[in-house]
Formats: structure tokens, sequence, C-alpha cells
């Protein structure tokens, strides 16, 4: 298990992507990960586009990035309403300021873009539905599966949930 004891924090709300978020979380925790998944209301269930739902173990403002060794933002719709969380943004940008991983697959830039944790010049992939967005916060676009390029481990969309995967679980293992 090349993550035991790792604490990594998941975030979830209304419209996240369900097979991101639940392979990914399958995933860490096959590794040996405690994985939290931190949302805008502790307790609350809330249901991913296709009707798979998670329960948000602790608030974004209750988290404390020290708390975590990393932080994973799956996609869907929720990354556009989590953005507009100053909870979210202060918790996102805490892990990255700590020097830790923050992984990002599909719709997950945008949550990196508003917590303003996009190095200009880095290489980063998405969704190419927010490839403007990305290149228009000063990213490199990359049309990959999945990258690293520092701290931040992207992935393109479901179909590439494996590749990005095995990224974040080599940077996570070897920040």
């Amino acid at each position: 298990m090349r993550l035991l004891n790792k604490r990594i924090a998941v975030l979830v709300e209304e419209g996240f992507e369900d097979l991101e978020f639940w392979v990914t979380v399958m995933r860490l925790q096959e590794e040996g990960a405690q994985v939290t998944t931190v949302g805008l209301e502790a307790g609350k269930t809330v249901r991913g586009k296709s009707a798979l739902t998670a329960v948000c173990d602790v608030s974004a403002s209750a988290a404390r990035p020290d708390n975590f060794d990393a932080l994973v933002v799956p996609g869907g719709w929720a990354p556009d309403k989590l953005r507009r969380y100053d909870s979210i943004k202060t918790l996102v940008h805490g892990v990255y300021a700590q020097g830790k991983i923050v992984g990002l697959i599909c719709h997950a830039g945008l949550v990196a873009i508003s917590a303003g944790i996009i190095p200009r010049g880095s290489r980063a992939t998405g969704s190419l539905g927010i490839k403007d967005d990305l290149v228009n916060a000063g990213a490199v676009w990359a049309d990959e599966p999945a990258l690293r390029d520092g701290q931040l481990v992207w992935g393109r969309v479901v179909a590439d949930i494996p590749a990005f995967c095995r990224e974040l679980v080599a940077a996570i293992e070897h920040p």
C-alpha cells in the first residue's frame, strides 16, 4: 500500500462527476489512504451527475490544510459551484501553499483558477470545455490523458481516470 496513512481531502458538491469521484476515492483507499470528503456542509448528502451519492464528512470552512497530505477535485458540474465559495478557495490555496499535491480532473481546473494556484506557463489539461479558461489563467494547454506539473496533477476526462489515478498516486507517494 503506497499511500498508507496519507490523508487526502476530496471535494464534493451537487453535480460531481460520479466516476471521477468514486473511482478516484476507491483507488486512493486501495493504496491505504485515509480519504475525507469535503463539501460545503458536513453531513450533507450530495448527488452526482449520474445519480450516485456521496456524504460530506467535513465542511470546507472547518477543514484545515495541515490536516491533509493532498487534495483532489473531481469534475462534473460541481467545480463551477465550488469555485464560488471562499472556504473552498481558501482550503485549496492553503493545501497548495503548503507544497502539497492537488489533483484536478475534467472541469476541476475551474476551482484551481479561482483559488489562484495555476503558475503562469505551467502545463495543464482537463475537459476541452475549460481549455480557454486555463489558457487565460496562464497555463499551457496539453491535450494528454494525465500529467503532473509541479504540485498539480491533471486528468482530462472520465475515459482518462486510470491514467489520472496512476499520476495522482505516484505524486502523493513522492511529492
